[in-house]
């Protein structure tokens, strides 16, 4: 009998025996496994936290103690044991799961988490607020206190802000505990050094040799006081486990392990002896991405977050004890993608341009980059969870004349904004963003929205910021990249299919801040209005004028730049007085409607009818990508309507179809 529909909350779970718990565990991979095969989601990662989440929430009461995620995509298994199980069948809709940590769905959910490397911050902020208002957790003082735990884990121990974090939970004088899950993975394979400091300490005597003298790692660890404290308060398995010569003792903390992330019953023993050490603590966790299924074991990378997929099975049904049966699994596929497209184009200008070179920042499946990593070893890097250290990569590459792009999340950007800045921008250097997942997302929700990446490369002198509607027009917008050495550019695109209508047609080379007319058999000089979209809502504002016929003649254009804007164009159609429409996929501060807002005033100083469509002042949470269109208003039919609300006689009409 199915055990994980009796928990309710882990206050259910910590009345279970211990034995009892693996098969809360298989419930809860069969859950997960069932409806990310139907939905889509985070699959490979959740699987691999199922035993760790459990003894954590057997151990600890997080209704009273802090547990801070990093890496939120880990957060299914938390989430089924603190009473959201009636959220799965939803999951990643408005109505149902978030598929990342997010506090409007349970008190159990401290932040909404979706970037890699801030459980730990945030984690030292909780622990300094609960000593400031005596709350803390201490042995003698205050036994009934809260802890804090920060779970961080997917290769994102490496990102500069997980440093930076770790500097400080070091100089924390109560209980704070860095379980680091460490899965030999982030989304692909992670790199640099300190991926292969833990791959040297797993493949250790360290992990099997639970009986090395714990005194003689004592004499030889720095820390003094500390770690002669932690001999005496830790039972007998978590000194053995002590780790000599841990990376993390040069930040003042002791380290236990690695130790098995999948044995519940050695999981709870070590946690239960960490849960009363009053001083920070690194507990690392050795764990399998995928685990419990054969296929997503041996595909991480593929299975970290596929799409809907179907599998024949031989056998047991999968999640169960016995998972790792023969299956045959195909994922959905929607169509060509946008980072399909990307991946294949990036390779072809490889080929013909030895300077070029690029990276990625962990996402290599993601990005398309994996295409130009496997064929041009040597031009091509995946630096890690590591976007701002990726920024100034491509800086030095750039200033060492070579033509670097680099692919990264609209959403992970922002991350390395202040290296865009300081060097690549202020240097002159031509470094190439290419922004994946710009504007709606889809199911990801509001932690990986792409909403403010033209508002801050607006800000930057001389930069080049353009969106490409289709793949003809992308391949078109990388080679005019190509010859931009003196200053940043960039080219974004969703996380959607590539339409293909104009897919047979010659495409125009790029021209800086030249747009681009799509409107066939309409003359120019004869428009009711015009429509300048950004990125591929220019093709739903063809879809749209072709829904109101012969009601209005609309011009719609491909605005190709929100920096520089058309000029020209604009400037033509305000001495003509034709009303304008923009339409783009971003915030409404600072994006492309208002760089042609800007415009409109530098050529023309009197009245003039601007309507300005984008994503709503507000979070857009998890849902499909069409929806979260809709809601917007940025489909066709939220398009028609705003142009029939320009050609209305009441100008109040007019302005209240741009606010719907």
């Amino acid at each position: 009998m199915a055990m994980l529909p009796e928990i309710h909350s882990p206050a259910d779970l910590r009345k279970l025996p211990v034995e009892a718990l693996p098969e809360v565990a298989s419930d809860i991979r069969r859950a997960i496994i069932e409806q990310v095969s139907r939905s889509g989601g985070h699959l490979a990662p959740n699987l691999g936290v199922v035993e760790l989440t459990i003894a954590l929430h057997y151990v600890f009461d997080f209704s009273h103690d802090r547990l801070l995620f990093d890496v939120g995509h880990q957060c299914y298994p938390h989430k089924l044991l603190t009473g959201r199980q009636g959220l799965l069948a939803q999951l990643r809709t408005r109505e149902g799961m978030s598929g990342f940590p997010a506090p409007s769905e349970s008190d159990y959910d401290l932040f909404s988490v979706g970037h890699a490397g801030t459980a730990i911050s945030t984690g030292v902020g909780m622990a300094r607020a609960d000593t400031l208002s005596g709350e803390a957790f201490d042995t003698k003082q205050n036994p009934d206190g809260r802890r804090v735990v920060a779970l961080i884990g997917d290769a994102s121990i490496a990102n500069g802000v997980a440093m930076e974090g770790l500097n400080n939970a070091g100089t924390l004088k109560r209980q704070m505990l860095v379980v680091l899950n460490d899965n030999g993975m982030s989304i692909s394979k992670p790199q640099g050094a300190l991926a292969q400091y833990f791959d040297r300490l797993r493949m250790s005597h360290l992990y099997g040799d639970f009986k090395k003298s714990a005194r003689k790692i004592l004499r030889h660890m720095p820390g003094g006081g500390l770690v002669e404290e932690a001999y005496h308060k830790f039972g007998e398995a978590t000194k053995a486990m002590v780790a000599e010569n841990s990376w993390f003792e040069h930040f003042g903390l002791v380290t236990v392990g690695p130790i098995d992330g999948h044995n519940i019953p050695s999981l709870i023993e070590f946690l239960g002896e960490a849960r009363e050490f009053d001083r920070p603590m690194v507990l690392h966790v050795k764990t399998i991405k995928g685990k419990g299924l054969e296929f997503a074991e041996a595909d991480a990378t593929r299975f970290h977050s596929p799409a809907a997929f179907s599998y024949e099975r031989e056998g047991v049904a999968i999640g169960g004890k016995d998972a790792k049966t023969a299956c045959r699994v195909e994922v959905r596929n929607a169509g060509r993608s946008f980072t399909a497209a990307f991946g294949d184009a990036l390779v072809e200008l490889m080929d013909r341009d030895e300077k070029v070179v690029t990276c990625t920042a962990a996402m290599p499946d993601g990005t398309g980059v994996v295409k130009a990593l496997e064929r041009f070893g040597d031009r091509a890097w995946d630096a890690g969870i590591c976007e701002s250290h990726a920024m100034d990569m491509m800086a030095g590459l750039a200033h060492g004349g070579f033509k670097p792009y680099f692919a990264v999340y609209s959403t992970f950007f922002q991350r390395a904004f202040d290296q865009a800045f300081q060097e690549v921008a202020l240097q002159g250097l031509g470094v190439r963003l290419c922004l994946d997942r710009a504007g709606l997302v889809g199911g990801d929700g509001a932690v990986h929205q792409g909403f403010c990446d033209v508002a801050l490369l607006r800000t930057l002198p001389r930069a080049v910021a353009m969106a490409a509607i289709d793949e003809v027009s992308l391949c078109a917008a990388l080679e005019f990249m190509r010859g931009l050495d003196d200053r940043i550019s960039a080219v974004r695109y969703p996380r959607d299919s590539v339409d293909l209508r104009f897919a047979e047609d010659l495409c125009p080379a790029f021209e800086l801040g030249k747009a681009r007319f799509l409107s066939e058999g309409v003359d120019q000089r004869e428009i009711d209005v015009a429509v300048l979209g950004f990125g591929p809502c220019a093709l739903a504002a063809l879809d749209a004028s072709a829904t109101l016929g012969s009601d209005a003649r609309v011009g719609v254009w491909d605005a190709r730049f929100a920096k520089p804007v058309d000029e020209e164009l604009i400037a033509r159609l305000v001495s003509r007085g034709v009303p304008i429409v923009t339409v783009e996929e971003h915030a409404p501060a600072g994006g492309f409607g208002d760089a042609v807002i800007d415009a409109v005033h530098r050529a023309h100083d009197g009245a003039f009818s601007i309507t300005k469509l984008a994503m709503p002042d507000d979070w857009v949470h998890q849902d499909s990508r069409s929806r979260q269109l809709r809601e917007a208003g940025l489909d066709s039919e939220g398009i028609s309507r705003a142009i029939r609300g320009v050609l209305a006689p009441d100008p109040l009409a007019a302005r209240r179809a741009g606010e719907d």
